[in-house]
């Protein structure tokens, strides 16, 4: 009897023993994976500070906040990623990119690993890399327009216009009313020198985001080169009665410019005087140019002079201060100051229109065969200026010097 009941008291605490150690088994088991799960919430909680902080420009923080994060999970992709594109901003690109290395080897269909490391190599120079990466982004996630574009602008950037253009309209089908697929063949048009081409590809995108002010601008654009200045003008007052446009200086000159064409002319210089005499007018070269040149085809000589001397403070580089000048003395009488003037716009910019201005103020001086040189000279440059020709034909046929303008006087 005392064998049987040690025997019976050995099972029971065996059994109890059994029991105790599997229950130890479980318990270590599940504080392990709440551990783990706990870790996640830690390290996604720290990955999303690193990206608030890199967007608010406080790269230093966000760099100690995506260690933290891959400390408690070194195995997300889109960690890596974030720490590989705060790399890149503080300026390390090699680093940058291989952070975004490890991201593509942890998850080969990482879309972002792929478009980051594209930028990299774009500023690295290396196209031919950048390439391949917004490709494969795009092979990656064919709906997103974003890396068809980036790899277009590439080509652009190549100088491989008909290759950008080719990478955008192969995938048009999908991106037929994309604003920034039709914008960005725009601009390849516009590089072409396919104006019609252009301004119709930005007419598609602003139907499709007529509130872009990119694009309008870049409508605006077209449409001058086109010479549709009733429409590029009627654009630039709508631009500009949009927030934050009001008194662009650029959209100014672009609608003095198109009221100039539209034979508005007082238009025109009311816009151009504002605009020279307002803050920073002082110094807007491109104000003045266009102030001269209106001022003398109003035969407002005395406003023509003005711009003149003050093109020549702002600008002593360039010819149209020398050029105006020339044509204000030139028109008063006074031509040794028009001869001296002439001369420097040329040796500036050494023009068909520049030569032709010397010369008429040669021939008006008597110098004949200084004149015919100056004309001669100017058909060289330009076989079909009309002003030249006519120059040389009169003196040919003996007759008298004319008070003619050269071409944009």
């Amino acid at each position: 009897m005392r064998n049987t009941f040690l025997v019976v008291l050995a099972g029971v605490v065996c059994a109890s023993l059994i029991g105790c150690t599997g229950h130890g088994v479980s318990t270590r088991r599940e504080s392990s994976a709440a551990k783990e799960r706990l870790a996640a919430m830690k390290s996604a909680m720290e990955w999303q500070s690193a990206k608030q902080q890199l967007l608010s420009g406080n790269t230093a923080k966000a760099l100690e906040s995506i260690n933290r994060s891959l400390g408690l999970n070194p195995n997300v992709a889109k960690s890596h990623v974030l720490k590989g594109r705060i790399l890149m901003e503080q300026g390390d690109l090699e680093g940058a990119l291989n952070w975004f290395g490890t991201a593509e080897g942890l998850d080969p269909e990482n879309v972002e690993a792929q478009y980051y490391s594209a930028i990299v190599y774009e500023r690295l120079k290396q196209p031919d890399e950048a390439l391949a990466r917004y490709r494969r982004a795009s092979d990656l996630e064919p709906s997103n327009p974003q890396y068809v574009i980036a790899a277009a602008e590439v080509l652009m950037d190549q100088g491989k216009l008909e290759d950008a253009e080719t990478e955008l309209t192969s995938h048009r089908a999908s991106f037929a009313n994309n604003p920034g697929v039709n914008q960005t063949l725009g601009h390849i048009a516009m590089m072409q020198n396919k104006s019609e081409d252009a301004m119709n590809f930005f007419e598609q995108a602003r139907l499709a985001a007529p509130d872009d002010p990119a694009i309008q601008n870049d409508l605006i654009g077209s449409q001058i080169a086109c010479k549709k200045f009733a429409d590029a003008e009627h654009n630039i007052t709508k631009l500009m009665k949009q927030k934050g446009f009001e008194d662009r200086r650029d959209l100014r000159l672009q609608r003095a410019r198109c009221l100039v064409e539209l034979d508005r002319p007082m238009d025109a210089r009311e816009v151009l005087v504002k605009l020279t005499t307002s803050d920073g007018g002082a110094s807007d070269v491109e104000a003045w140019i266009e102030l001269g040149k209106l001022s003398y085809k109003l035969k407002d000589l005395n406003r023509a002079r003005t711009a003149s001397a003050r093109l020549v403070a702002i600008a002593p580089e360039r010819p149209e201060g020398y050029q105006l000048r020339a044509m204000v003395f030139r028109k008063t009488g006074a031509m040794d100051q028009a001869h001296d003037n002439a001369i420097k716009a040329v040796a500036i910019a050494p023009t068909a229109e520049n030569y032709v201005l010397l010369g008429m103020i040669e021939r008006q001086m008597g110098n004949t065969n200084d004149a015919n040189l100056c004309f001669a000279e100017a058909l060289k440059i330009e076989p079909a200026n009309p002003m030249a020709t006519s120059q040389i034909e009169e003196m040919r046929t003996g007759g008298a010097a004319v008070a003619g303008v050269p071409t944009g006087e």
